[in-house]
């Protein structure tokens, strides 16, 4: 069985005329329900679909560089594949992506690579440039979209999404060339090489999405999108709620539905969508609202949503991703990835991805838990490096966007980011967490909202309890209001406004957290 073809050139898309909005939606929709059948496919026989995966890769990667080395034509099983091929972190493969950036071609990849993602998943002054290959795109990105669709017109038969637009927020800038090749955010990737359907059915234009300067985009997005019929919202959740709030105050309306009667739905991702799920409340006060999570990267697009009202997100088996996984509770121990078909329900794992984008078993550094295995379905409880354990307390975002979460429905906070490091035992004194927090709503009392994360977080994680016992190892964290738009101006020094770049939640170091006090003293 074949789940998907490589092209060595991309494939002419339908250039589809403006015509009746009806009419199109009527089209669009019924395009996009066939493509559920496929989805069934992988459904019903997953470890069927991923070896196909692995073996389409390989076979088609065999006169690569790569694949001479490893020899990819013998490669006849997946116990071969993780035998020969090692697991490799980016800056272990960074030497080969910089010679083709450099114009050195099937290094990795048969098909000429020409686009670089440029990823800023954390706030690191070091860059990381993402392959992202023809085959990338196509069966990838651009048909991960279309089964966001899929799926939610699925679960929502009645909808009108194409009645109107969808109201899109990335963090574009131009892209720039650079030996025959080029790099910029993924968003710009995207968007320069968007069929015009697509643009046809989107608010603001590609010009105005192509903004480099943040403000200035903002204003301009506002503009534009006011005057539509906006149906959906796309974006990563901390910056939407700016470019929500921002509606808001220029229209001088309550809430959204006074502005876009007929929106339907928020496709998100990028961030937990916890810490802000309680202000989009307010912004969209209708019960029947649809919230929509999805899983996407620079490397790939991995999960989707697939049902209304649900945290869990499937995994998409059909993208030219083969997927495997490293148990986070193997520290000290050799590190060894399990395929699909070995994983547990309730086990935190570290993903490691071979795609086709030439990246080969490849740790992309976040971290999911399995739901259910029928279908395969997982939540995201991290990264691998964005988590303090400098004391023994293994504390994790899912651990701390949790914790805020019930902090704010107890004392009607409202957070708009936050980031937490350690305070390092000095001498006999104990070590504790210090959290710096920018408030929305702030609460009454700092002091009771301290002592109750501390509890929450007790409450969620043994680890942590256990260090806090009797103040054994651990103190009281501490805990800063941040002054307003302190996270905004802190990147913004950093050249790092728009909707691809997040505030690291926690780290294991201070360098994040001592900038950002600085600052706060400052002001």
């Amino acid at each position: 069985m074949t789940y998907f073809s490589y092209r060595t050139q991309p494939s002419n898309r339908l250039k589809i005329p403006k015509m009746p909005i009806p009419l199109f939606n009527s089209i669009a929709s019924w395009l996009l329900k066939k493509r559920y059948h496929q989805i069934e496919l992988f459904l019903k026989y997953p470890s069927d679909v991923q070896n196909e995966v692995l073996r389409q890769l390989i076979d088609f990667s065999e006169g690569t560089m790569l694949g001479r080395q490893y020899g990819f034509e013998d490669i006849n099983k997946y116990e071969d594949f993780a035998n020969r091929v090692p697991i490799v972190s980016y800056e272990e493969v960074a030497g080969l992506i910089e010679r083709t950036r450099k114009g050195e071609q099937n290094l990795f990849w048969p098909t000429a690579i020409k686009w670089f993602a440029k990823s800023s998943g954390t706030t690191n002054a070091k860059s990381k440039f993402i392959p992202v290959s023809t085959e990338a795109l196509e069966d990838c990105h651009y048909k991960s979209g279309k089964d966001l669709l899929c799926l939610y017109l699925n679960n929502n038969e009645n909808s009108q999404l194409f009645m109107g637009k969808s109201l899109r927020l990335g963090g574009s800038k131009e892209l720039y060339e650079d030996n025959g090749t080029f790099f910029g955010d993924l968003s710009a990737i995207l968007i320069d090489n968007m069929p015009l359907w697509a643009e046809y059915s989107s608010t603001p234009s590609n010009k105005v999405s192509l903004m480099s300067e943040w403000e200035s985009k903002l204003e301009a997005i506002i503009e534009e999108s006011i005057r539509e019929n906006v149906t959906s919202l796309v974006g990563v959740p901390s910056w939407m709620l700016v470019l929500l709030n921002d509606v808001i105050e220029k229209t001088g309306k309550t809430h959204l539905f006074e502005i876009w009667e007929n929106l339907e739905v928020y496709f998100h991702g990028g961030v937990s969508f916890a810490p802000y799920k309680e202000q989009y409340r307010k912004l969209l006060p209708r019960k029947n609202f649809n919230y929509y999570e999805t899983y996407n990267a620079s490397e790939g697009f991995f999960a989707i949503q697939d049902r209304n009202n649900s945290q869990d997100l499937l995994l998409m088996l059909d993208y030219g991703i083969f997927y495997e996984f490293i148990p986070m509770n193997s520290s000290g121990k050799e590190e060894r990835a399990i395929p699909l078909w070995e994983v547990e329900l309730g086990v935190n794992y570290a993903i490691v991805i071979t795609t086709n984008g030439g990246l080969w078993r490849y740790k992309i550094g976040d971290t999911v838990r399995f739901m259910s295995k029928d279908p395969y379905r997982i939540r995201i409880t991290g990264r691998t490096k964005h988590h303090i354990n400098a004391f023994g307390e293994e504390l994790i975002i899912e651990n701390a966007e949790e914790a805020l979460k019930q902090i704010c429905q107890k004392t009607n906070a409202e957070i708009m980011d936050y980031t937490a490091a350690p305070v390092f035992m000095d001498g006999r004194e104990k070590g504790t967490h210090e959290w710096i927090i920018e408030f929305r709503k702030q609460p009454t009392d700092i002091a009771y909202f301290t002592e109750f994360l501390d509890n929450a977080l007790k409450s969620l994680n043994s680890d942590y309890e256990a260090k806090r016992y009797n103040n054994i190892t651990l103190r009281m964290p501490k805990v800063h209001v941040a002054r307003p738009n302190l996270f905004h101006d802190w990147l913004k020094s950093k050249n790092k406004l728009g909707g691809q770049h997040k505030i690291p939640r926690l780290s294991n170091e201070r360098g994040y957290i001592e900038e950002l006090l600085k600052m706060n003293m400052e002001s």
